[in-house]
């Protein structure tokens, strides 16, 4: 029986350098796209899923990021503060994890949007996500019809969700959106301080726990200028289409 997801855990600690020059003087969380901060497009995207509380993480001109944060009433916003030390995204995580509470959770990098297709793509994925077989859902895209994105692919989609690492030197269509729901179990012997999530991902992988759907849209690759730039001239075809 799925569990009711309430409670989201937004990544925007994260240095920003394959964004410079804009993030020499801005958190990236805060580049703005098409008019309105990375980290807006997100929080709006997670309120609009009816998810009420959401906690942040802050590092990178962690102050400038509070200051944003401070003029939002929805969602609700808890800020887990990283300013000692830079945890990576699963250190980060474990941080957080007294405010996340004991139920699953969405994780949502600051940086993942995308224009929705038929249905929203995180309700989606809070329907889809079973704790009883899963200790996280991804929500991956096809890389072919993704913007900006020219990479070799992350994951092996099986007929029944269950995902593989894509193999060295080999290709796949599936990429990680940098959006996902897991569950706390998945962080139960979680290394020590800074660590990236992939260690918990193929932890999940050994067990047959690591699942994915595939994102009903245009996923928006933005960790560039320029990909941001490509993405502004696709919103602005797209409204006028």
């Amino acid at each position: 029986m799925n569990e009711a997801v309430t409670t989201a855990m937004v990544l925007a600690a994260g240095l920003g350098t394959r964004m410079r020059p804009l993030t020499d003087n801005l958190p990236k969380p805060l580049v703005p796209l098409d008019g309105k901060p990375l980290l807006d497009h997100v929080l709006d995207r997670i309120a609009d899923a009816g998810i009420p509380r959401v906690v942040v993480n802050v590092h990178h001109f962690a102050d400038q990021i509070e200051a944003r944060l401070s003029g939002r009433t929805r969602p609700a916003i808890t800020v887990s503060d990283e300013r000692g030390q830079l945890l990576d995204t699963g250190g980060g995580i474990v941080k957080a994890l007294p405010l996340l509470g004991p139920a699953p959770f969405l994780i949502h990098n600051s940086d993942s949007v995308w224009a929705e297709g038929v249905g929203a793509n995180i309700a989606r994925l809070i329907s889809a996500f079973d704790p009883e077989r899963m200790d996280s859902l991804m929500l991956l895209a096809l890389g072919a019809t993704s913007l900006g994105y020219d990479g070799h692919g992350d994951f092996l989609m099986a007929a029944d969700g269950t995902l593989t690492r894509r193999p060295e030197r080999g290709e796949t269509p599936f990429a990680f959106t940098g959006v996902s729901i897991a569950h706390p179990r998945m962080f139960e012997g979680a290394p020590d301080g800074r660590f990236s999530l992939n260690v918990l991902w193929d932890r999940a992988i050994e067990k047959k726990r690591l699942y994915g759907i595939r994102l009903d849209g245009v996923w928006m690759h933005v960790g560039t200028p320029q990909a941001i730039e490509d993405a502004e001239r696709w919103i602005a075809r797209a409204a006028t289409a």
